[in-house]
């Protein structure tokens, strides 16, 4: 094999570099120049023998040893052009040509050497062209007729004569070699084309077992012809399951029409199209769920390049991925935007609510501070600077009270809300908020009800905020329910939780409303002409001090019959779990992307 390396590597240099690129149109390149110098040095090597031998060649003879150096020049004009086709055509007509004139002069159509017609368009065939081998195998038949036409050695004995002895010799000398070189050529050419096909396959198993991607041969009405291994990974079943329909039966009913409609485009319009869609697959490990799911795939396809016929048979080879994790990041960024959105609502309301609700008691601070400052040319008497007082006093604490407000909510957005839990009687509570907001309650004509189920236990909360959800809820109830309405306060053990429920028989809350009761600045009949005065923290400030205290609340509500508020509070919140409340806005990013990601991974 070493010794024979140097040969190769000087036939490889020989080749037109137009046929480097393609392993198998070199090696016919290769052999076709190989065997042609061969042919030529063997003549000349040849020639100094049959001297010895027979003396001076005759014509015919001479003719012979001229004409076998032809292949050398064949050689160099393949070796220069690249024209593999063309140089087989000339090696066809040399030797057609060579082997009609010895056959005219051996006793043509009936010479040894006519013979050698059939060699010509056998020699044809390894150009792997039909051209060629018609053109040459017309050679042999027109030299054929030819000879036949002509009559040349009619009637001559098809034995040779003694004069022809060694041209005969000769003549089969060379032929046993030229069809021996032809075998060795076709041999090559075998070996070759078995190598290139070994080596292909090995790649492409390589490839196949090491690429994610599914690769996959449909015809245009979507039927998988062929599936690489990556089905096993991608769909969890073996590829031979995905052919015929069974990819099209496993795709999700709403996108089986875009699936078929890509295939098609492809085929049809001889483009490549992409699309993605749902594929139901089998989970890896059936005990950690119950069945299968659905995931998105992307299919990318374009028409088969070296499929022939018409377009109706045209066929399409895809590449498809998974990208459901790609889908969730995509539906938690919408999810994020919206959420955005909503904040930035949520700052508009804030806004239109601050303004109502600071500029009313600000006019009031500064006018009746005006009035009290002129109260000489106003002619004031006491009385009424004492209501003026008293109307300056109430607005400046109905300010603090919305700072507090503003200040506490901000305090649990961002989780710097601090509780401070203690042991206490959550009745006295329960009883000092409902006298704190009864007289609030009267002049609205509001009966505020008390009912505690027996003798409540003592637990551990932080008492400042207990009081401060009751008064919260308490204060709502009675805003949103209308004169001869009812606001029931109660109070029972259940278990290790206490339950508080707050009852009213007020204007209620909207279906489309009540999922967004709670939110930061949200309420229910937003508007900037509303009824009803207030930030809208109220039971966002409730809900982040329940949930400090790793409690629970639940808001049912029903337009024009009321609302109830219950409120479950652990007997001893530090035994429970102080909750270390995230910020809204974190926990809601959180929860949409944890949804997305559910979504679509199970949308169906």
């Amino acid at each position: 094999m070493n010794v024979l390396a140097p040969v190769r590597d000087y036939f490889d240099a020989l080749v037109h570099p137009s046929a480097r690129h393609d392993a198998m149109t070199a090696a016919r390149h290769r052999a076709f120049i190989g065997s042609r110098i061969f042919i030529g040095l063997t003549t000349l090597a040849a020639f100094p023998v049959y001297l010895v031998l027979y003396g001076v060649p005759g014509n015919l003879e001479a003719l012979f040893f001229g004409w076998m150096l032809l292949p050398i020049l064949n050689a160099y004009f393949l070796s220069h052009t690249g024209r593999y086709e063309a140089a087989h055509v000339l090696a066809a007509l040399s030797l057609t040509i060579l082997v009609t004139l010895i056959a005219a002069g051996t006793g043509g159509i009936g010479s040894f050497a006519a013979v050698w017609l059939v060699v010509v368009p056998l020699e044809a065939a390894l150009s792997a062209s039909r051209q060629t081998m018609a053109i040459s195998g017309l050679f042999a038949l027109g030299a054929a007729a030819l000879l036949v036409l002509s009559g040349v050695g009619e009637g001559a004995a098809l034995s040779v004569g003694p004069d022809r002895i060694p041209l005969a010799a000769l003549g089969i000398a060379s032929s046993a070699l030229y069809a021996t070189l032809l075998a060795l050529h076709a041999g090559s050419l075998a070996r070759t084309g078995s190598r290139l096909l070994s080596a292909g396959e090995a790649r492409y198993h390589l490839l196949a077992r090491n690429m994610s991607d599914l690769i996959t041969r449909h015809g245009r009405n979507g039927t998988v012809l062929f599936a690489s291994p990556a089905a096993e990974s991608l769909f969890g079943l073996p590829p031979r399951e995905i052919l015929g329909h069974g990819l099209f039966d496993r795709v999700h009913v709403a996108d089986r029409p875009a699936y078929l409609t890509t295939l098609a485009d492809a085929a049809s319009r001889r483009e490549a199209r992409s699309v993605e869609f749902r594929v139901r697959r089998e989970p890896a490990d059936s005990s950690l769920r119950h069945g299968p799911y659905f995931i998105w795939v992307e299919m990318r396809c374009r028409p088969l390049a070296s499929a022939a016929g018409s377009a109706d048979d045209q066929e399409v080879v895809a590449v498809m991925r998974d990208i459901t994790e790609r889908k969730a990041q995509e539906q938690a960024i919408d999810e994020a935007r919206h959420e955005a959105e909503r904040a930035n609502a949520a700052k508009s309301r804030f806004l239109a609510t601050m303004t109502h609700e600071l500029r009313t008691p600000l006019n009031a601070i500064i006018g009746f501070s005006d009035m009290l400052k002129n109260e000489e040319a106003m002619k004031l008497d006491a009385a009424r600077r004492h209501d003026y007082a008293d109307l300056i006093n109430e607005s400046g604490h109905h300010l603090l009270s919305v700072v507090n407000g503003i200040l506490d909510m901000s305090k649990i957005e961002s989780g710097n809300f601090e509780i401070t839990p203690e042991p206490f009687a959550p009745a006295p509570i329960l009883r000092t908020c409902c006298d704190l907001l009864v007289l609030k309650a009267r002049e609205a004509g509001i009966d505020l009800i008390i009912r505690i189920a027996g003798e409540l236990p003592e637990i551990v909360a932080d008492k400042r905020a207990v009081k401060q959800i009751l008064l919260n809820l308490l204060s709502n109830a009675i805003k949103f329910t209308d004169r001869g309405g009812r606001v029931t306060v109660g109070a029972r053990l259940e278990g290790a939780t206490l339950l508080v429920v707050v009852e009213d028989t007020g204007v209620g809350i909207d279906a489309t409303d009540l999922a967004r009761i709670g939110d930061p600045f949200f309420q229910a009949r937003g508007s900037y002409a509303r009824p009803y005065d207030g930030t809208g923290l109220g039971l966002s400030i409730v809900k982040g001090l329940v949930a400090l205290h790793a409690g629970t609340i639940d808001i049912r509500s029903r337009v024009g019959e009321g609302t109830c508020v219950t409120v479950r509070l652990p007997i001893d919140c530090e035994r429970s779990g102080i909750r270390d409340v995230k910020p809204a806005a974190q926990e809601r990013s959180e929860s949409a992307a944890h949804h997305a990601h559910n979504q679509v991974r199970k949308r169906a």
